[in-house]
């Protein structure tokens, strides 16, 4: 097997919630339609204290929300507000332009609360990139599973494994949670051109190769791989389609056009931007 490319993510805090970012890195700028990776670290919040992420813009990306532990409230420029519990898909299209929150809901902030979870944007093909902005809610129940062998497979988006989950990607997606009992064993199979694996806790072995936790492992194209777990661990399998060509990141906004990024920061910062209701505070554009 060719040997698989390693990234150890940045830390990060993402306004005062901790996080880790493997994605994207100048090893690798996307995997799939994934072009950005966050694990928001466990991180317990006293009574009175939360994550508050203020109004912020998105353009040309999917943002998907998926959470272990804890609640999340989403709110858009769309009109929508849903809670987002452990195990749900919170999946929205920003197209031409959408704002959006996302805080600690107030029952938990009263009470203090415990958050870990993923956050992932997906680039969209060029034909969407402008498109209408769009919001979909999955509960957990939703979803596909399998569970075979001590080996338990969550479909949170897109194909594989003879699962496929009912959030609308945009493109061919590989977005899978993946628990694993200690000695077993799992064959990831090349089912999409680009593939990439996220060991969140564990011991596991890649092809007698042991996996550092917290590490994004980009595997060989056109190559099976095996997993073994030495001992219980849980990771996420990513990929799909490479993209439609070649994207720009500044700040939230991803475009295959220059002049796109260029005409969203200036829109959001004379103001010109769908508000999200209710809320007044926003991140403003960095210089």
């Amino acid at each position: 097997m060719s040997s698989p490319l390693v990234i150890h993510p940045r830390v990060e805090s993402v306004e005062g919630q901790p996080i880790l970012r493997p994605l994207p890195s100048a090893q690798c700028r996307s995997v799939g339609p994934f072009v950005f990776f966050d694990h928001m670290l466990e991180t317990d919040y006293a009574p009175g204290h939360g994550m508050d992420i203020r109004q912020h813009p998105h353009i040309g990306l999917s943002t998907l929300t998926y959470l272990f532990e804890g609640t999340i409230l989403h709110k858009d420029s769309l009109g929508s507000a849903q809670h987002v519990l452990p195990g749900d898909v919170s999946w929205m299209t920003a197209g031409k332009g959408v704002a959006h929150v996302e805080r600690t809901p107030t029952d938990a902030l009263t009470h203090g609360s415990r958050l870990h979870g993923l956050q992932v944007w997906l680039a969209s093909p060029r034909e969407f990139e402008q498109g209408e902005p769009s919001y979909s809610h999955h509960p957990a129940a939703s979803l596909p599973v399998s569970e075979n062998l001590g080996v338990r497979i969550c479909m949170i988006a897109g194909n594989g494994f003879c699962l496929e989950s009912p959030v609308p990607v945009l493109s061919p997606t590989l977005y899978a949670h993946v628990q694993m009992q200690p000695a077993t064993t799992l064959l990831v199979p090349c089912e999409h051109p680009q593939r990439a694996l996220y060991l969140l806790d564990g011991e596991l072995v890649l092809d007698d190769e042991e996996i550092e936790a917290c590490s994004l492992i980009v595997l060989p194209e056109g190559e099976p791989v095996s997993l073994y777990a030495e001992g219980e661990c849980q990771l996420v399998l990513i990929g799909g389609a490479p993209l439609d060509g070649p994207r720009r990141m500044n700040w939230n906004f991803v475009a295959s056009d220059p002049e796109l990024i260029e005409q969203a920061r200036a829109r959001w910062a004379a103001g010109d931007w769908p508000g999200v209701p209710g809320e007044s505070s926003r991140i403003e554009l960095p210089r």
